[in-house]
C-alpha cells in the first residue's frame, strides 16, 4: 500500500517500523511529520487498504496527511475524525473559490499550485483562515500538477499514480514556422532541445514577500534529491528566515556566496522565481536537461539520539516510554518486558 500511494514512486520509501519510529522521534524534538497519500485511489484501494494502511499511524500520533484524492479526503475525514488534512498541490488549488471550499469540507491547510503569483495566493489568504503552503524552492512543472496526463498518454506512467516520466524534460525536434502560408522556412532548419523544460524555482531573495502575501509554511521540492541537497538548501532557507525575523524586510540582503552555493547544489542552467511575480516568459526556460552541480559537498553527522530532560517534559508518557523500550532493544536485541498496550 505504502507504494501504492505514495507520490514519488520510484523513491525507497520507509516502512512502517520506520514511519512510527520517525514519529516518535519528530515529537520528541517538537517537530511535526506529515504523511503523504497524494495520489488517485482505485475504488478498490479506497475500501480496502486505506483504512488498514493509516491506523497505524493515526494511533501513534501522525500529524497530517497531504491528500489530492476527494474521495481519499472523505474517507479520511470520515474514518479519523481527528487527523488533519491538508489539500496536496495536486489538487490545483488556484484561487479563493478552491480554498473556501476546502474550509468546509474540513482541510486545515492548502498547499497551493506553483503557478500562482503572489497577488492571487494573498487572495486566497484573505478568503480564508486556513493555513497557506507554497514552493519556494525546487523543480517547476511546465503544467499544473495533479492535472498533467502528458507522462501518462505517452507511457502509460500517470503523475497521478506517482510513476510520472517527466517527458517535459526530454529533447524535442523543433522548428520556426516562419515561411509562406505558415511553412517551414529553408533557412530555419529543425534543431532539437527542451521546450518544457523549465528551471527550477530560488525564492531566497523574495521570502519576505511571499510570507508577507500570508503564507505560513514553505515547501522544497525534493522529489528523488540526496540527503546534501536537502540539509545544505533548508540551512540557507532556515539562515535568511532568522535573519528576516530578527532584521525585518526593510534590513532583508542575500549574500552572493548563499545564491551561487544554492546553485551549486542542484540546477538547470539557473534558476527563476516562478511565477510569484511573472505570468511566464523565456527567463523561467532551461531548454535543456543538463543537470548542473558546483564543488559543494554539505557535512552530514549521524546523531546518537539523546533525550533531554525537557524532551521528556514535553512529550507524553507513553511516547518517552516508546523511545526508551525502542534504545533497549536496539542494544540487546530483546525487550524487558512486555510493551503491548
Amino acid at each position: 500500500m505504502y507504494a501504492l500511494v505514495l507520490k514519488q514512486r520510484d523513491a525507497k520509501n520507509f516502512g512502517e517500523e520506520e514511519l512510527l519510529r520517525a514519529i516518535d522521534t519528530a515529537h520528541i524534538h517538537g517537530r511535526k511529520l506529515y504523511l503523504t497519500v497524494n495520489t488517485l485511489l482505485k475504488n478498490r484501494e479506497l475500501s480496502e487498504q486505506l483504512y488498514d494502511y493509516l491506523l497505524p499511524y493515526y494511533k501513534e500520533g501522525m500529524d497530517a496527511v497531504i491528500v489530492q484524492d476527494m474521495g481519499v479526503f472523505k474517507m479520511i475525514r470520515e474514518m479519523f475524525p481527528g487527523m488533519h488534512l491538508h489539500a496536496s498541490t495536486q489538487m490545483t488549488v488556484t484561487g479563493p473559490e478552491g480554498m473556501k471550499f476546502l474550509e468546509e469540507q474540513g482541510a486545515s491547510r492548502v498547499v497551493t499550485a506553483r503557478e500562482l503569483s503572489l497577488e492571487e495566493i494573498r487572495r486566497m489568504h484573505e478568503t480564508s483562515p486556513i493555513e497557506i503552503e507554497s514552493f519556494i524552492h525546487g523543480a517547476l512543472c511546465y503544467s499544473y500538477s495533479g492535472q498533467c496526463l502528458m507522462s501518462s498518454i505517452l507511457g502509460g506512467r500517470s503523475g497521478n499514480r506517482g510513476r510520472c516520466a517527466q517527458p517535459c524534460r526530454l529533447p524535442y525536434q523543433t522548428a520556426l514556422c516562419c515561411g509562406e502560408n505558415g511553412r517551414r522556412s529553408e533557412k530555419r532548419k529543425a534543431q532539437e532541445l527542451c521546450p518544457l523544460s523549465l528551471k527550477d524555482i530560488s525564492t531566497i531573495e523574495i521570502l519576505p514577500q511571499i510570507l508577507e502575501a500570508g503564507v505560513t509554511s514553505l515547501k522544497i521540492e525534493g522529489r528523488m534529491k540526496q540527503p546534501g541537497y536537502t540539509a545544505g538548501v533548508t540551512s540557507v532557507y532556515r539562515k535568511y528566515l532568522d535573519l528576516l525575523f530578527e532584521k525585518g524586510a526593510e534590513n532583508y540582503r542575500v549574500a552572493e556566496e548563499d545564491k551561487r552555493y544554492l546553485l551549486d547544489l542542484f540546477n538547470r542552467g539557473g534558476s527563476c522565481t516562478g511565477y510569484y511575480q511573472m505570468q511566464n516568459g523565456p527567463s523561467m526556460m532551461a531548454f535543456s536537461n543538463e543537470k548542473k552541480t558546483g564543488d559543494v559537498s554539505p557535512v552530514l553527522r549521524k546523531k546518537k539520539e539523546k533525550i533531554s530532560e525537557m524532551a521528556l517534559h514535553n512529550c507524553t508518557d507513553r511516547c518517552i516510554v516508546i523511545m526508551l523500550l525502542r534504545e533497549k532493544e536496539e542494544k540487546n536485541g530483546t525487550l524487558p518486558f512486555d510493551t503491548k498496550w
